[in-house]
């Protein structure tokens, strides 16, 4: 993104790190998703982001703490691999 927005400046431009923005956006919204899953909370708290300064700051407390040992309802522990005799062991 920042050499993007280098060239964009560089060029007087301003499409390619828009372009850019908007073909990342989707998988950004996935991930944080699925990060939020792992520690139990529906991907809808994404919007807490919107509440300025607080939201943010709640979402990277949220995203640094460790996920859930066990499976949840959004499925097993990404952590856990399975190993060739069958068992989940966690790392």
């Amino acid at each position: 993104m920042i050499v993007l927005v280098l060239i964009d400046q560089v060029l007087g431009t301003g499409f390619l790190a828009l372009i850019y923005s908007l073909a990342v956006l989707l998988p950004n919204l996935a991930v944080g998703a699925r990060r939020l899953h792992d520690i139990g909370r529906t991907g809808w708290w994404e919007l807490i982001s919107f509440i300025p300064l607080i939201g943010g700051i709640i979402l990277i407390v949220w995203c640094a703490t460790d996920g859930h040992a066990q499976s949840n309802q959004w499925g097993p522990n990404p952590k856990a691999v399975q190993a060739s005799g069958g068992a989940a062991v966690a790392y």
